[in-house]
């Protein structure tokens, strides 16, 4: 009787245990919305730079973006003056480009979100995150690592069954205080790495600690890289999903 009297206490304190190491770990998707909220707000206005490097010149554009949580964002090009205007949207699953030089409005189809957002080492998805993070993969958790001299989670994300994605993996490391996205690196179906995004100097800007530039690096091209550094953020502003459409794309001005 004191046997199994004893066993069903050990049970017990088991199941206890579990639930308590279960309270304390840390759930991927929560850590993923945290740090699209950290990075994005529920509406935002931004400029940046992109300079894309390649072995024998570089050139570089600016932009203006606006965003309205992950459903909505719309980024004109500022200079140069030769892609001045230029525009992308993003309405929950639609994609456009306006080029006001040829008065081309255009609807991405889905396959060409893997392709080269202007000439650079980001993709279209990259750009505009088309894809969700949160809704078409699934996440595991890995081991801890130090980037930055921050302590990181690591997330890997792997594309559910029915999830139209362009990458077959990725691995995120997010920094535990501010869920800063400070490494990600994005795996072809064939679980080959293509390319890795490197986060650094870090410093407030709108009120929040942020990772302000950014490097992508496709993996096989030597001498191949393209840095966006933001140079202004505003976090809330006061934006409807009414800015989002194609007419706005095309009147706004850079």
């Amino acid at each position: 009787m004191k046997t199994r009297l004893f066993l069903l206490f050990a049970a017990a304190m088991i199941v206890m245990a579990m639930s308590v190491v279960n309270e304390n770990k840390p759930n991927p998707k929560e850590i993923l919305k945290k740090t699209e909220e950290q990075s994005q707000g529920k509406s935002s206005k931004g400029k940046m730079t992109i300079e894309t490097i390649r072995p024998k010149w570089s050139t570089s554009m600016t932009l203006t973006s606006w965003s309205l949580g992950t459903e909505y964002a719309l980024t004109i090009i500022n200079e140069p003056a030769k892609n001045k205007g230029i525009g992308t949207l993003k309405r929950d699953k639609e994609v456009w480009m306006w080029y006001p030089k040829i008065e081309s409005l255009t609807k991405l189809p889905p396959s060409m979100m893997s392709q080269s957002w202007m000439g650079t080492d980001f993709s279209n998805d990259d750009l505009i995150n088309q894809s969700s993070l949160i809704d078409d993969y699934s996440h595991e958790m890995g081991k801890d690592s130090t980037i930055e001299k921050r302590t990181c989670w690591k997330i890997t994300l792997t594309p559910k069954e029915d999830s139209d994605v362009i990458w077959g993996k990725i691995e995120m490391w997010i920094d535990q205080k501010d869920y800063l996205q400070l490494l990600t690196k994005f795996y072809d179906e064939d679980d080959v790495l293509v390319s890795k995004m490197e986060g650094s100097n870090i410093k407030e800007m709108g009120g929040r600690t942020m990772a302000t530039k950014l490097v992508m690096t496709p993996i096989e091209k030597e001498g191949h890289k393209t840095i966006m550094t933001y140079n202004e953020l505003e976090f809330d502003i006061d934006i409807e999903e009414n800015f989002f459409t194609p007419q706005q794309l095309k009147r706004i001005r850079p």
